[in-house]
């Protein structure tokens, strides 16, 4: 089993947080980004630098990653992707994304998409922050737990 994170998308702290988990119960991590960021020192980590262009990070993930491996992103379209392929995908801010509710997530992300282009809002989510990164570390190891049976 591998975890793959959107490297570009996804902050630290949860990036960090994957690191632990990897080290403590034996699993690879994959880094992917449009370009170079900076990799945990740990051989259980791998950075991979896709060509720049659009969504050639979220190509490579939905090639690469596998059903069995997790991929921790926050772009609602990669995730349909990826769980239409059978592969798990998890936000960082904890939230799973399965398909019982990509038809939601994807029209939530469409219309605020929409009032974005229209002016009616503006901004995106709050800064991440340690409940957020809580979240994400409960939702991390009860989707581990589940993979790993």
């Amino acid at each position: 089993m591998r975890v793959w994170i959107d490297a570009d998308a996804c902050p630290r702290m949860a990036r960090d947080q994957v690191v632990r988990f990897a080290l403590k119960r034996g699993f690879g991590v994959v880094l992917v980004a449009g370009q170079a960021v900076a990799r945990p020192a740990f051989a259980c980590v791998r950075l991979v630098v896709v060509p720049s262009g659009p969504d050639a990070a979220d190509d490579y993930l939905v090639e690469h990653a596998a059903p069995g491996d997790l991929v921790i992103c926050s772009d609602v379209p990669l995730a349909d992707r990826l769980v239409k392929k059978g592969v798990a995908a998890l936000d960082p801010r904890g939230r799973e994304f399965d398909e019982r509710n990509m038809g939601e997530r994807l029209a939530v992300r469409n219309l605020f998409t929409d009032l974005r282009e229209q002016g009616a809002v503006s901004g995106g989510q709050g800064a991440y922050g340690e409940r957020d990164r809580q979240a994400f570390a409960n939702a991390l190891d009860r989707l581990l737990t589940r993979l790993r049976r």
